[in-house]
């Protein structure tokens, strides 16, 4: 057989396995992507522990904030709908969006995953009909099921079209991820350069880099923090009061934060770019 063969029929296995026992399709998946065994009765590392809350933490709020419309309300019910990005609309079929009225710089998502995105500069030289059939396609997917995020599963597929984000100099913003967990946080994921090779950056709330992740990684050169981090932090630890772990992340528009969305399965449970040190370092962060 060939890799993709290969590959296809393993997803199908996957499927029909989790059909019948979720937890032991989490642990085949798990062992295929990083090579580790998965203990679920005594998690100690990070990818462990988040694979345990995935399976056994029921907390409706996790459904809610992972939809990318839903999230929306969850933020303006803490009164801090200042940092949301600007919703132009949100349709149930692609077949309903207002072509006309649409802003030449949008976002075009898909709310049930990641990775369902559209962005452009331009969306009156888009090709609607190939957009409309892309859309059509993602709507139907489970996207919950690809790496077994229960999460996604739950959530009404649905389209919302944001504003384009961008800073004074045209380019895509930095991503800053804030690591909560019970409501505090404790560190933040630089994400830079996405355009061309995206590098990884791992600091404490002091900016004081932890050496969690793989030097490989790292920008060559020191990010700086943004002028607004410390009010990243005051939003993130007040939008993730209800969770035992989520990782908010943000976007600098020139000095103003704006959310990105909520994390609760980053790299899907199963990330290979934290080193082992910083796998045991932040599963002691989450209590279970």
């Amino acid at each position: 057989m060939t890799g993709n063969l290969l590959s296809r029929v393993f997803r199908v296995v996957l499927r029909l396995v989790n059909g019948i026992s979720p937890v032991l399709a989490t642990k085949i998946l798990h062992y295929k992507v990083t090579g580790k065994h998965l203990d679920l009765d005594n998690p100690v590392d990070f990818n462990s522990k988040l694979q345990w809350l995935k399976l056994f933490d029921k907390n409706e709020f996790v459904k809610m904030c992972a939809d990318k419309y839903q999230m929306y309300k969850y933020v303006e019910s803490k009164n801090a709908s200042g940092i949301l990005n600007n919703l132009v609309a949100v349709y149930d079929k692609p077949e309903e969006i207002d072509w006309d009225n649409l802003p030449e710089k949008v976002a075009i998502k898909c709310t049930h995953g990641c990775g369902y995105n559209i962005v452009t500069k331009k969306s009156s030289l888009l090709h609607k009909e190939k957009v409309i059939k892309k859309l059509s396609e993602w709507l139907k997917e489970d996207f919950g099921l690809v790496n077994l995020e229960y999460q996604y599963s739950k959530i009404k597929p649905r389209i919302i079209i944001e504003e384009y984000i961008e800073n004074k100099k045209g380019e895509l913003p930095i991503d800053y991820k804030i690591y909560c967990f019970d409501g505090v946080a404790k560190l933040v994921l630089v994400c830079s350069e996405r355009d061309t090779d995206l590098r990884l950056d791992f600091f404490d709330l002091n900016w004081n880099r932890l050496n969690i992740g793989h030097p490989k990684n790292e920008s060559k050169e020191e990010p700086i923090p943004p002028a607004c981090f410390n009010e990243m932090i005051q939003y993130a630890e007040l939008l993730s009061k209800d969770f035992k772990f989520v990782r908010i992340d943000f976007y600098d528009n020139d000095g103003k934060p704006i959310l990105g969305e909520f994390t609760f399965t980053p790299a899907a449970n199963m990330a290979t770019y934290y080193n082992e040190f910083g796998l045991r370092k932040l599963g002691g962060y989450i209590k279970i």
